[in-house]
């Protein structure tokens, strides 16, 4: 006598994901596209949301200065899409590219002045791509 194996059909379809159409973020993002934020606060850029985490180096030039190396602005940034978050390390005027989009880092201001330690958290981060 032959055995048949019964798969409910629930089963199979239990294996499929739902992948929604907008980005992953926790909450609603108020900031529209090229508007500069503070460290922890989302902002659309395109179809990604960019949320600036922590200030991982900040080693430019002062503005009232004058410098052998330009330095550089590292923000870690978490990158929301559709059906996905990835937490990168940007670096300001480099084009980041993730899942078919780039994105890119384009202003940290205020800009550093000589003798004047501002805390991280004062500085507002733009960003440009996301499509």
């Amino acid at each position: 006598m032959k055995k048949f194996l019964l798969i409910p059909l629930f089963a199979l379809s239990s294996a499929c994901a739902i992948i929604p159409d907008g980005p992953v973020v926790d909450g609603p993002v108020a900031q529209a596209e090229g508007t500069p934020v503070p460290v922890g606060e989302p902002v659309w850029v395109g179809k990604l949301v960019a949320t600036p985490m922590t200030v991982d180096e900040d080693s430019r030039c002062p503005m009232n200065a004058r410098c052998v190396w330009a330095g550089q602005l590292i923000v870690s940034t978490r990158i929301d899409g559709a059906g996905w978050r990835e937490p990168v390390p940007l670096t300001l005027g480099k084009v980041y590219e993730t899942h078919g989009t780039t994105i890119l880092l384009a202003s940290g201001t205020p800009e550093r002045m000589a003798g004047e330690q501002g805390p991280d958290q004062a500085t507002h981060f733009t960003y440009e791509g996301g499509r």
